[in-house]
């Protein structure tokens, strides 16, 4: 089992204000919960031993012991569990009195975080009661009944790789959160106890300063905000819970709730240390603390995930949201237009060359290309599209063609490349009845010839088709399709290729088009380089030999994205495929795609220009700089 994984929680008890025994017999109703779960981590709100709206009750005695006894309670309550509990109450040092949050695992108290920053507006006037903490570090102070305790804003509580930081409040609001200093520091994992009272459009601002923190920390955030039951004079709260990872919303619930309520969510710790790891900006700024981190550790006595239920989408690339899918293939396609305008500008060529197959990856280029041109106010007389037929071409694919290039626009061209490729067997002794590499390359570098020659005597950019997940696998013919003048779909997976294509029929062209490009998205994904089966359809389809690209383009994701190692994302697999593909299945494709995407490098090592549209490319000049000869036995045989 995967050990980077870890379920966390978000918890809104019911509360009485200044009731504390009602309000710790709550409390631990909602960890029972917790534990029920599995989950590791609780993060509950501000306040919530005492209540956030005592107001001038945090000055009475009474009220300050009795949440003393509770703290002592919940760790007596604690023993034995496997679960971090952070609560919030006053806590009395030195005669000022702190907004704080308590660490309790196992029977100890780990540590006390106070709040940095004490708010006075009208409606929360905390000042009156509370010491800021801000700047208080590598202290210590004693409760009536445990001495010694670690105090300080700079506190991280650590297991392996959990660290977790804590920050109260408006410490979130502010232009610097602590947040961000312990994130550089080294915690992963960030909560907030919090009370934040409602007004109109208040809860957006504020689930948008989640996603943010937690995108620019690269970390996970757990935010807990008092609930309804905290509602006192002229305040009312709603028990805002969201947990966030890495700039997305994992879970939040739906607010204004009356009863006890947790959220939980498994999060990936290794995907934030990896995040972190390659971002330079973020290792540079680690310069910038203003003081060292307090590390307190402490061990968990399971740390298995022993109850998978994160989410793991099996189209990363591709969003499953239908509306968010129509905006980002919008703007895609924005991107490789935009790119393609900038190199005819500055190449100053007024002509486009491209091959056009009947397949998807050069039906979409056609599209970008002829954008392009619109654009440009360039006439798509001047995109010279060529089809090739060879051995394997099949009616479809070359009607399709024909007919997408014909109503486009284009200056369409017909050149048949089959004597051509019978005369250069007959010249390198090869017969035309071993249909082996050597069959299929001809194909391609004869059509490459064509379309670079064309180039050179029309005064055209060639424009290359072949997409990312093609350049992943090394599923190209070297100096063949591999070669371009500028290649716009370079960095566009081919799960991604599918929208794109169903993006533009929908929305961009005409319904005569629309119906041949979903002809085309109908058509199997095939290179055409093997003679046609006996009723003339397609004999070579690339699924079968290389495995499905929905596969392919989710271990790219996540072996790119994360540098996750093969057994995680075999476990990642399984748990999105599990309805679609058998285990043995997935380990099949998955160590042909680590044996690929090795051994292929070279040709990624020598590609064309081409738009970075993602966050994963594979340009040789930044995205990805992967020696030719590296081997990949440490990668190989994924359990």
């Amino acid at each position: 089992m995967i050990n980077s994984f870890m379920k966390i929680s978000a918890a809104c008890p019911k509360t009485k204000v200044a009731d504390v025994s009602f309000n710790l017999e709550n409390i631990i109703i909602c960890i029972n919960k917790a534990q029920e779960e599995n989950s590791k981590v609780i993060i509950f709100p501000e306040l919530c031993i005492t209540s956030y709206t005592c107001a001038d009750l945090f000055f009475q005695n009474i009220l300050l012991e009795k949440s003393q006894l509770a703290i002592k309670a919940l760790c007596e309550f604690s023993i034995d569990k496997d679960i971090i509990i952070v609560v919030g109450a006053p806590i009395s040092n030195n005669n000022n009195l702190y907004n704080c949050a308590i660490t309790i695992f196992n029977g100890e108290i780990l540590g006390i975080v106070p709040k940095s920053y004490i708010p006075n507006y009208t409606e929360f006037y905390e000042k009156r009661w509370f010491t800021e903490g801000l700047g208080i570090i590598n202290k210590h102070i004693d409760l009536s009944f445990k001495k010694n305790v670690p105090f300080g804003t700079n506190l991280i509580f650590a297991c392996g790789k959990f660290k977790l930081g804590l920050e109260i409040c408006e410490d979130l609001w502010v232009t610097i959160p602590p947040s961000s200093y312990l994130s550089l520091l080294g915690a992963n994992v960030i909560g907030n106890l919090s009370a934040s009272n409602e007004i109109v459009s208040k809860a957006d601002y504020r689930k948008k300063l989640v996603e943010g923190q937690s995108g620019r920390c690269m970390c996970s955030y757990i935010y807990a905000s008092s609930g309804v039951h905290e509602s006192s004079t002229d305040l009312v709260f709603s028990g805002h819970l969201m947990i966030s990872e890495n700039g997305a919303i994992l879970k939040e619930n739906d607010r204004f709730q009356r009863d006890n309520e947790i959220v939980s969510s498994i999060i990936d710790l290794d995907k934030l240390n990896a995040e972190r790891m390659k971002n330079i900006s973020f290792r540079n700024n680690q310069s910038i603390c203003p003081f060292e981190a307090n590390i307190i550790d402490f061990e968990y006595t399971n740390k298995i995930v022993s109850d998978f239920d994160r989410y793991i989408d099996k189209h990363p690339f591709v969003p499953s949201n239908e509306q968010l899918r129509d905006s980002r293939c919008r703007e895609i396609f924005s991107i490789q237009t935009a790119s393609l305008a900038k190199r005819f500008e500055h190449t100053n060529l007024k002509k486009a060359v491209v091959g056009i197959s009947g397949g998807l990856d050069s039906t979409l280029a056609l599209l970008v290309i002829v954008k392009t041109f619109d654009l440009l106010n360039i006439p798509r007389k001047n995109i010279i599209t060529i089809t090739m037929p060879g051995f394997g071409t099949t009616d479809r694919t070359y009607t399709n063609a024909v007919t997408l290039c014909k109503n486009l626009g284009s200056d369409f061209r017909e050149i048949n490349i089959v004597n051509s490729c019978l005369a250069h067997f007959n010249d390198i002794g090869h017969s035309k009845e071993i249909h082996d590499v050597t069959y299929e390359n001809v194909q391609a570098r004869e059509r490459t010839q064509i379309l670079m020659d064309v180039s050179n005597k029309e005064g055209a950019l060639l424009i290359g088709t072949g997409d990312l997940s093609e350049l992943a696998l090394g599923w190209c013919t070297y100096n063949g399709d591999h070669m371009s003048m500028y290649a716009v779909n370079c960095s566009v997976p081919k799960t991604l290729v599918r929208y794109l294509v169903k993006y533009v029929a929908e929305k961009e062209v005409s319904k005569t088009i629309a119906d041949i490009l979903l002809d085309i998205l109908d058509t199997p994904v095939s290179p055409e380089l093997l003679p046609k089966d006996s009723t003339g359809n397609i004999a070579q389809k690339t699924e079968d030999i290389v495995g499905p690209y929905e596969l392919h383009d989710f271990f790219l994701y996540y072996f790119i994205r994360q540098g996750a190692e093969p057994k995680k994302i075999l476990f990642l697999a399984k748990a999105a495929f599990k309805n679609e593909y058998s285990e043995e299945t997935i380990k099949k494709w998955l160590d042909k795609f680590i044996y690929r995407f090795f051994t292929q490098q070279f040709k990624r090592s020598a590609i064309p220009d081409g738009p970075k549209v993602g966050t994963i490319s594979l340009s040789p000049r930044g995205d990805w700089r992967m020696p030719s000869d590296a081997s990949f036995k440490e990668w190989a045989n994924a359990e």
